[in-house]
C-alpha cells in the first residue's frame, strides 16, 4: 500500500492493503478503497462512498456520499475476470452514483474521459467509453458497450440502450429512451426517441461559427429527406464536403456500428 504522507484519511475508512493513495487525497469517514484502487493527486472521496475494483481515477475527481465505483458489471455472463475501469480528471461524481467495471467481452475495460458531471443516480455500465465533458442527469443509465462522445448531455430519467453511439455535442432530452445512433450535435426527445433537430443551443454556446452550423443544418436537412442514413451520408462524402463538422457527422455514419440510427419525426 502507498499512501502519501498529505493524504487525509478519516480513521473509520477502510483502506485496503495495496491501495495507491495520491498526494493531497481525502477520504472521508465510513469510505471503502479496494485493494487494486489508485487515486490521483488531490481526489476526493466523500464520506460512505465506495471505490473498489482495478479502478484509477484522475486527479481532482470528487466521488459523492453513497456512490459506487468499480464494482463488478451487472451482466449474467461476467465470470470473475480481470478488468478494468478508468476515470479521468475532475470529474464529478454525484450521490448514488453506480460505474462498474469492463468485462472481458466488451474489451475489458470502461473508460470516463475528463471533467465530466455525473448526477444523482446516474449509471455507467461495462465497457462504456464517455468522452469528456459529458455530462448525465439524475437517474439516466447509460447501457454496457455504448460510445458516448465529448459534451454529450443525457437528461433526466432517459436510457441509452447497450452499444449505442451518442456522437459529440449531442443532447437527450429528459425521459427518452435510445435504441438507435444519435449523430453527433443532434438533438434527441421523445420517449422512444427521434431526431428533433440541430443541437443549436449547445454550438452557439460553444463558439461555432454561423457558416458552419448553416452546413449542419444543410446537412440535416439532406439526411430528413428519406432513404438510407448510411447511403445519404455516402454520397455527401463523395460528393466533397469540405466543412469539418459536417465531415464529423458523415464519418459518424459512416463508421462502424451494429446499431440503425435515430431519424427524424
Amino acid at each position: 500500500m502507498r499512501i502519501d504522507a498529505t493524504a487525509q484519511i478519516h480513521r473509520s475508512a477502510v483502506v485496503e492493503e495495496g491501495a495507491q493513495i495520491a498526494a493531497g487525497c481525502k477520504i472521508g469517514p465510513f469510505c471503502m478503497i479496494g485493494p487494486e484502487v489508485v487515486l490521483g493527486p488531490e481526489v476526493e472521496i466523500k464520506s460512505h462512498a465506495i471505490v473498489t475494483g482495478a479502478t484509477e481515477i484522475g486527479a481532482q475527481t470528487v466521488i459523492f456520499p453513497f456512490a459506487s465505483v468499480g464494482e463488478i458489471p451487472q451482466d449474467l455472463k461476467f465470470a470473475g475476470e480481470h478488468t478494468r475501469l478508468v476515470i479521468g480528471v475532475r470529474n464529478r461524481i454525484r450521490e448514488h452514483v453506480t460505474i462498474n467495471t469492463g468485462t472481458e467481452g466488451g474489451g475489458g475495460i470502461t473508460r470516463i474521459g475528463d471533467d465530466c458531471l455525473f448526477m444523482a443516480g446516474a449509471h455507467v455500465a461495462h465497457d462504456c467509453q464517455v468522452g469528456n465533458g459529458v455530462i448525465l442527469v439524475n437517474n439516466s443509465a447509460i447501457a454496457g458497450h455504448c460510445v458516448i462522445e465529448d459534451q454529450v448531455i443525457v437528461g433526466g430519467l432517459s436510457g441509452v440502450h447497450q452499444w449505442v453511439r451518442i456522437g459529440r455535442g449531442a443532447i437527450i432530452g429528459a425521459l427518452s429512451m435510445v435504441t438507435a445512433d444519435v449523430i453527433p450535435h443532434a438533438m434527441v426527445a421523445g420517449p422512444r426517441a427521434q431526431l428533433e433537430g440541430l443541437n443549436l443551443v449547445g454550438l452557439k454556446r460553444r463558439g461555432t461559427p454561423r457558416a458552419e452550423i448553416t452546413a449542419l443544418r444543410d446537412l440535416y436537412a439532406a439526411l430528413s429527406e428519406g432513404g438510407s442514413f448510411r447511403e445519404t451520408a455516402r454520397h455527401l462524402a463523395e460528393s466533397g464536403a469540405e466543412d469539418a463538422l459536417v465531415q464529423e457527422v458523415l464519418s459518424f455514419i459512416l463508421g462502424p456500428s451494429d446499431r440503425s440510427f435515430l431519424t427524424p419525426k
